[in-house]
């Protein structure tokens, strides 16, 4: 039997089926866990997710990536490729709420899976269906990871310096966006199932999750013909908002756009008369001569020990901060104030820490009950307690590679 965990938040009325892998569903089905609902993960007998084996660091052999995006989840081994396994999927259906799978279009349909049936067997069904160009279209064929999506969303080639080829983000960004979208259309469907009594499917595409996110970058060209370059540290005509050198060597970053900011900003550097030469005087003259704006501003900060200067910034309230990495976040007084990084408990790591759940709910707060699954863990627990099926019954199944 697997580990009985007591889960919190405004989701624990939901039973959701994750039945996809790698990041773009599983993100999904972490969010709506975070927050108490009861995820059933779905996973191939023997192997599992692949996620149980990324992550540069694996101490032990064990990958530190999967006690994230599995937390508060259940394990559930089961052969979805088998028709035994296809059953035991429909009548896990009858007694679930939202269903995540990012598998290619049509696979779910030639399992017999297809929302058409699933819908016929429970229809307040929530199907969540994640794919890098949707469930439509030219492209639903294709294969699509979520770098392919950041491409075509447009994020890829407006990250990094202009003197380089397009960045990527140093995480998962499109997986993670199209999963977050996931997870508020499920929402949403299920909202809407309260008054129409009725599921629908959430059909949430990398490349679209990832456009969704791009600001004004599509009317800007519809109206002007402008098309966005990757820019570095800065946006176009924000000034001053950069990353500037201290005495020490530490970069901090100086956001003080704003004129009010900005005047605020002069005194602190002892030059106020900054504030009302023509040059510097509104936002759009300052984005005219950013970086003469941006070297007069590092020639003062690299004068100024970091510590000192950011004192100085609180000070005069200009927003201001370091650029931060893991050893800085976990030792920040505030994300200590905050449980911003939490410790839970694991078998074989003992305390393994990760950020928190993200947002705060006031009355009926989500959090983290158990770290990812061992591979199964919960497939007697599941099969037994929800489906009804004996010793003898699981015995069979295992017998025959089903689960």
């Amino acid at each position: 039997m697997g580990q009985v965990a007591k889960r919190q938040g405004p989701l624990t009325d939901l039973r959701v089926i994750e039945m996809g892998q790698l990041l773009a569903g599983p993100f999904c089905g972490q969010l709506l866990a975070d927050f108490g609902a009861e995820v059933i993960k779905l996973e191939q007998p023997g192997s599992g997710d692949p996620m149980r084996e990324w992550g540069r660091e694996k101490p032990h052999g064990k990958s530190l990536w999967w006690p994230v995006v599995a937390r508060n989840k259940k394990s559930v081994t089961l052969n979805l490729r088998e028709k035994q396994a296809q059953q035991i999927v429909r009548d896990l259906v009858a007694k679930s709420d939202i269903l995540i799978e990012n598998f290619r279009p049509g696979t779910m349909e030639r399992w017999g899976l297809g929302y058409d049936v699933l819908s016929q067997i429970n229809p307040k069904l929530v199907m969540v269906r994640v794919t890098g160009f949707g469930q439509s279209g030219p492209y639903s064929s294709q294969a699509g990871y979520g770098s392919i999506g950041e491409a075509m969303g447009g994020l890829r080639y407006v990250v990094g310096d202009p003197s380089t080829a397009p960045s990527r983000m140093g995480i998962s960004i499109g997986d993670s966006l199209a999963a977050t979208y996931a997870a508020l259309g499920a929402l949403m469907a299920v909202h809407a199932r309260e008054r129409t009594g009725r599921g629908q499917v959430v059909d949430s595409a990398i490349y679209e999750a990832v456009l969704a996110m791009m600001e004004s970058l599509v009317t800007e060209y519809d109206q002007t013909g402008y098309v966005r370059e990757r820019t570095g540290p800065i946006l176009p005509n924000v000034a001053p908002s950069n990353v500037y050198p201290a005495s020490d060597g530490q970069m901090i970053l100086i956001a003080a756009n704003q004129d009010t900011v900005f005047k605020r900003l002069a005194e602190a550097m002892g030059r106020p008369e900054l504030a009302t030469d023509p040059r510097y005087a509104t936002h759009s003259a300052r984005g005219a001569v950013q970086q003469e704006l941006d070297d007069l501003i590092s020639d003062w900060t690299r004068t100024v020990e970091s510590g000192l200067l950011l004192d100085l910034m609180e000070k005069h309230g200009v927003p201001a901060g370091r650029i931060y990495r893991a050893p800085e976040m976990m030792e920040d007084p505030h994300f200590k104030a905050r449980q911003n990084i939490i410790k839970v408990a694991h078998p074989i790591f003992g305390k393994l820490a990760m950020q928190n759940v993200a947002p705060r709910l006031s009355d009926t707060p989500g959090g983290v009950v158990h770290p990812g699954p061992e591979l199964g863990e919960h497939t007697v627990e599941v099969l037994g307690g929800i489906l009804g099926l004996g010793e003898d019954r699981l015995a069979d199944l295992k017998a025959a590679g089903i689960i």
